[in-house]
C-alpha cells in the first residue's frame, strides 16, 4: 500500500494541450527535487523562472517554480508546482523526472486526501473543493465556495456541541442521580431536545438543498400518451432530443436530458405514456416509467385540459417527499392565456409546449423547487452528508422518546450515536474504507 509519507506527483491541469500546465509535487523531497530538478534553492511563496532538466542535463523545458514550505501548503506539506508549457509530452516528462528523483505517481484526490489528513480542511471542506471543481453553474460554484469556507461545517459543529451540553446534562443525572441538579432539571433537558431537534431539521433541509445543487434535480415528466409530455422536454431543453408524432405510445424507454435554467441544473427524464397496454415492448417502457417516477425529486404531470387537474390519482406512485407541479399543455388549441395557480395542492401552470408561452412561468418554478425558496445562502452537500444527518436526527428522537421510561445511560448512548453521525460529516468519526470511497471520486492531481 502507498504510504502517506511518500512524496507524491501529478499533473494539476485538465488534460489536453494548453498554454501553461501545472505539475504538484507534494511531500519531503519536494524541497530536493526542485534544486535538482530546476537547479535552484527554492524560496517560499516565490515565482522562480527556472530551466527543469532531464537526468543527463538536457532541458525538458523552461518556466516557473512554485514552493510551499510546510505547513503553509493546501497539503501541510512541503509543495512544489512546476508551471510549465501544457504540452501533455512536457508535462509527463516533468512527472517521469520527479518520480525518478524520488517521487510517486499520486492516487486520485491524494493530494486533498492529505491535507484532510494533516488538519488543513475538514472532510465536508474537501469534498467541496471537488464540487467546486465539477460546478456547472454559479450557483453551484457558489454553494460549494461556501462549503469549502466552512458554512456547512460549522452549523454542523455547532450541532454537535448542543448534543454535547445534553450528554452533559443526562450525565449529571447519572452521576448525581441522588442529588439532581438544577442543571439536570427536566425542562432545561427538554429545552435542549427542542432546539437540537429544530437545528437537526433546519439543516437537514438545508443539506437536501444542497444535494440537488450539487447532484441536480431529478425531475420525471409523466402523463397519458399524446399530452406533450416530449414536446415539453424539447422546449425545455431547446433542441429535438426526443421523437415527437401524433401517433400514440411513441416515446417507449426513459430519455433523460440534463438541462441548466439560469443557475439550476436539472436532469429531465421523458418517459412512456401512462396507461393500460397489451403491447409487450410499450408495457416495459410503461413499467420503467413508473420506476423512474417512484425515485423523483421533482414530478411534472403533463395534462391537455384543466378539468383533469382536479383527479386523485394525477400523482399516484410519486414519493411524497418529491415536488409536484401540473403542466397544463396545448393552451395554444383555445387561445388561453398562461397562468399560474393552485390546484389540490400542487402548483399548477399553463403553457403550450409547441409555442413556448408560458415555459418562462415554469421555469421559474423548477428552480424555486431546487432552492427550496431560499436565496443566497445554500451550501453544497452531498447524499452521505443527507443520511448522516437522517441518523442523528433518528438517534436525536429516540433518545427524547426515552426520556420518560429508559434509563439515562441508554438515553446517553442514543445522544452519542447523534454525536457520532454527526462528526461523519467533518471526519471527527470516518472510516477508512469511507475516505478511501471519497477521495477515489476526486480528479487525479486535487
Amino acid at each position: 500500500m502507498p504510504s502517506a509519507s511518500d512524496t507524491i506527483v501529478a499533473i494539476a491541469t485538465p488534460p489536453g494541450r494548453g498554454g501553461i500546465g501545472v505539475v504538484r509535487i507534494s511531500g519531503s523531497q519536494a524541497r530536493a527535487i526542485a534544486k535538482t530538478l530546476c537547479g535552484i534553492e527554492p524560496e517560499p511563496r516565490r515565482a522562480q523562472l527556472a530551466a527543469f532538466t532531464a537526468a543527463d542535463g538536457s532541458a525538458i523545458d523552461r518556466g516557473l517554480a512554485l514552493f510551499f514550505a510546510a505547513p503553509h501548503s493546501f497539503t501541510g506539506e512541503d509543495v512544489l508546482e512546476l508551471h510549465a508549457h501544457g504540452s501533455p509530452v512536457v508535462l509527463d516528462a516533468l512527472v517521469r523526472r520527479a518520480c525518478e528523483l524520488g517521487a510517486r505517481v499520486a492516487r486520485a484526490g491524494e493530494f486533498s486526501e492529505r491535507a484532510f489528513l494533516n488538519g488543513k480542511l475538514d472532510l465536508n471542506q474537501a469534498e467541496a473543493v471537488a464540487d467546486l471543481i465539477a460546478s456547472r453553474s454559479e450557483v453551484q460554484a457558489r454553494a460549494a465556495l461556501r462549503s469549502l469556507e466552512g458554512e456547512f461545517s460549522r452549523r454542523a459543529d455547532a450541532l454537535a456541541k448542543l448534543i454535547v451540553r445534553l450528554r452533559v446534562e443526562i450525565e449529571a443525572a447519572i452521576d448525581f442521580s441522588d442529588e439532581a441538579s438544577e442543571g439536570a432539571s427536566k425542562p432545561v433537558i427538554e429545552r435542549l431536545f427542542e432546539d437540537a431537534a429544530n437545528g437537526l431539521q433546519a439543516l437537514l433541509a438545508a443539506a437536501r438543498r444542497g444535494v440537488r445543487l450539487t447532484d441536480g434535480m431529478h425531475a420525471v415528466i409523466v402523463g397519458e400518451p399524446n399530452v406533450g409530455k416530449s414536446s415539453l422536454l424539447n422546449a425545455l431543453a431547446g433542441n429535438d432530443r426526443a421523437i415527437v408524432t401524433e401517433m400514440p405510445g411513441t416515446t417507449r424507454d426513459v430519455l433523460r436530458e440534463s438541462i441548466v435554467l439560469g443557475d439550476v441544473e436539472l436532469t429531465l427524464a421523458d418517459t412512456a405514456g401512462l396507461r393500460e397496454s397489451t403491447d409487450l415492448v410499450e408495457g416495459e417502457g410503461i413499467r420503467r416509467a413508473r420506476v423512474e417516477l417512484a425515485r423523483a425529486d421533482l414530478v411534472l404531470r403533463v395534462v391537455e385540459r384543466t378539468a383533469a387537474v382536479a383527479s386523485a390519482t394525477l400523482f399516484d406512485g410519486t414519493p411524497p417527499s418529491a415536488t409536484r407541479i401540473v403542466i397544463v399543455n396545448k393552451i395554444d388549441l383555445d387561445g388561453a392565456p398562461p397562468s399560474r395557480s393552485e390546484c389540490d395542492g400542487a402548483l399548477c401552470i399553463a403553457l403550450s409546449a409547441r409555442t413556448g408561452e408560458g415555459l418562462d412561468l415554469l421555469r421559474a418554478a423548477l428552480r424555486e423547487a431546487a432552492l427550496g425558496g431560499e436565496r443566497g445562502g445554500e451550501f453544497s452537500a452531498r447524499s452521505r452528508h443527507v443520511l448522516a444527518l437522517e441518523r442523528a436526527g433518528a438517534s436525536l428522537q429516540n433518545a427524547r422518546s426515552a426520556l420518560a421510561t429508559a434509563t439515562p445511560e441508554l438515553i446517553a448512548e442514543d445522544l452519542v450515536a447523534a454525536q457520532r453521525a454527526l462528526g461523519e460529516i467533518v471526519g471527527t468519526f470516518t472510516s477508512e474504507d469511507l475516505l478511501g470511497a471519497i477521495f477515489s471520486t476526486f480528479c487525479i492531481g486535487k
